[in-house]
């Protein structure tokens, strides 16, 4: 036998066991290799481009180049009465959107698992269906519900001699913008919270029983306990979502009356592609970015689980 088949035989084998050790990293790389891509240029390319520009002062129609002013623009939005007044109204949606739709969602999943198996799919579908609409869609549509002349609302109300200023009111719009966002984004964090309420095993609720605990009990000792992770997560994703909100306001009541519905997504949309200074949306999108970072961890260490 010549050397040349000896090498075949002698090193074929092991050539095939470290190919045979190396696929599973390498497939695993090669499987995530697509989305990592988009990632990279659909996500973390325009994060880091934004970023960057937030350092520099650059308006679209001017023929002057983009030149570099640091903290520039930051400085700007941290000493300016409307960056503030934006983020106060962003705040004053979080604050009452957020716990309404937690509890609200909590109590719906709450009493919807106390209903036969069979029919909850009813009920599921009815709070979930307002979510599938477009935010155009629905903000269209409850324009119309608040309209202070011939809306569906104030239709019924005066029957009862009552007329509410919906979106002509500053202390009455954002109130309407936070209904009309319930409505809209109940269904979700209901469903989610179902799912969590019936994963907990009912020997729990069993021994409980035996135990003599009555469904208060049961409900601050049981329920809640074992549904941490989950009221956690609706919590953060909803606290995120609200700072983000947008097409609400946009739609409904373009920020009136008096700036009162005015959040700060709206403001950096109109500051970036109205007036077209990118440096200075930038730098306010950052600053939005750690307001819900903030505000996350907060969250997160306040229902964090004891050990």
């Amino acid at each position: 036998m010549g050397s040349g088949e000896e090498c075949l035989l002698g090193k074929g084998p092991g050539l095939v066991n470290t190919w045979q050790k190396q696929w599973p990293r390498t497939s695993g790389w090669i499987f995530v290799a697509p989305f990592l891509i988009l990632f990279a240029a659909f996500l973390l390319t325009p994060l880091l481009y934004g970023l960057a520009l937030s350092f520099f002062s650059w308006e679209m129609l001017s023929p002057a180049p983009a030149h570099w002013i640091g903290w520039g623009n930051f400085h700007e939005a941290l000493h300016s009465d409307r960056f503030w007044a934006s983020t106060l109204a962003t705040a004053r949606f979080v604050l009452m959107a957020t716990p309404a739709t937690v509890g609200l969602s909590l109590a719906l999943a709450l009493g919807i698992n106390t209903i036969q198996a069979r029919r909850q799919a009813f009920y599921r579908a009815s709070y979930f269906l307002p979510g599938l609409l477009s935010i155009s869609v629905a903000g269209l549509l409850w324009t119309w519900f608040y309209n202070g002349e011939f809306g569906l609302f104030n239709a019924y109300l005066e029957k009862v001699g009552i007329k509410i200023p919906w979106l002509t009111s500053t202390s009455w719009a954002m109130k309407s913008i936070v209904i009309m966002s319930l409505w809209w984004c109940l269904g979700g964090a209901t469903i989610i919270l179902l799912a969590g309420r019936q994963q907990i095993s009912p020997s729990l609720y069993e021994a409980a029983a035996i135990d003599g605990a009555g469904p208060v009990r049961s409900l601050f000792h049981i329920t809640l306990p074992q549904m941490r992770p989950v009221l956690l997560f609706v919590t953060v994703t909803n606290i995120i979502g609200s700072f983000q909100v947008f097409g609400q306001t946009y739609i409904i009541t373009r920020g009136g009356p008096e700036d009162s519905t005015r959040v700060l997504v709206q403001y950096i949309y109109e500051t970036a592609f109205l007036h077209y200074r990118m440096g200075y949306g930038s730098a306010m999108c950052w600053l939005l970015f750690a307001f819900i970072a903030l505000f996350s961890v907060v969250q997160f260490l306040a229902m964090k689980e004891k050990r």
